[in-house]
């Protein structure tokens, strides 16, 4: 089996790279992906580029060029559910993207047509190891379940959180997750992703993200051991 890892910038990545070995780097579509052994599991890792497009080339490569079985997205969010904290986990349950409009059609915001599908399910498999690793971890007021939303911006604004709270009922946002989710259920991959809170996406967000950032993604990294021992 071959695990493959994203994470959108090198903050989300270097706390696994540094703890990989065999490492055999390898450069594709000008990305660098890293094979190797992390925690005895063959995988395959990558700083995959902020926003949507550069998440699903990066998971379009994971399985149609390193033939991955598992895809894990790991990173930062800024969170919608007001109840969640900066370092809380959030474990996906579905991926919307929110920026996704043809309203105009008569569509209802996120759904694209002519697809059979457009809420994106994670792997249950992976849902419940990763909740069961972050409770173990991190205690269970800390560890959030729900529906991740994305969409090419950052979000910094009481106004978005409190529209994409009530549009799409979303616990966090981010820039990449349904774009990879989307190209993991067009081509059958069981896939998971997984965010830590870096801010609360809204006035503050801007001083509140690189404060966090390095915090909540050494959260991600002890989740992302924690599934690759039990997988």
């Amino acid at each position: 089996m071959v695990i493959g890892i994203i994470g959108a910038m090198n903050e989300e990545i270097i706390e696994l790279k540094a703890i990989m070995t065999e490492i055999v780097e390898e450069k594709l579509g000008g990305l660098l992906f890293f094979k190797g052994k992390l925690k005895d599991k063959n995988v395959v890792l990558v700083e995959g580029g902020i926003g949507k497009v550069n998440g699903a080339i990066c998971a379009t490569l994971m399985k149609n060029h390193f033939n991955v079985d598992r895809l894990l997205f790991t990173g930062v969010a800024g969170g919608v559910n007001p109840d969640i904290n900066i370092g809380d986990i959030v474990i996906g349950t579905d991926l919307v993207e929110h920026d996704f409009d043809c309203s105009a059609f008569g569509y209802e915001l996120g759904k694209i047509p002519r697809m059979d599908e457009y809420q994106f399910k994670a792997d249950e498999n992976l849902r419940k190891i990763a909740m069961e690793v972050a409770i173990e971890a991190f205690g269970k007021e800390r560890v959030w379940e729900g529906r991740i939303v994305s969409g090419d911006q950052f979000v910094a604004s009481p106004e978005k959180i409190k529209w994409l709270r009530e549009t799409f009922n979303g616990y966090c946002t981010e820039m990449e997750g349904a774009a990879v989710a989307h190209v993991c259920h067009i081509f059958e991959l069981p896939f998971l992703v997984i965010r830590a809170i870096s801010d609360k996406a809204d006035d503050d967000a801007k001083m509140d993200y690189p404060e966090f950032v390095k915090l909540a993604a050494k959260n991600s990294k002890t989740i992302i051991e924690g599934i690759l021992e039990r997988i």
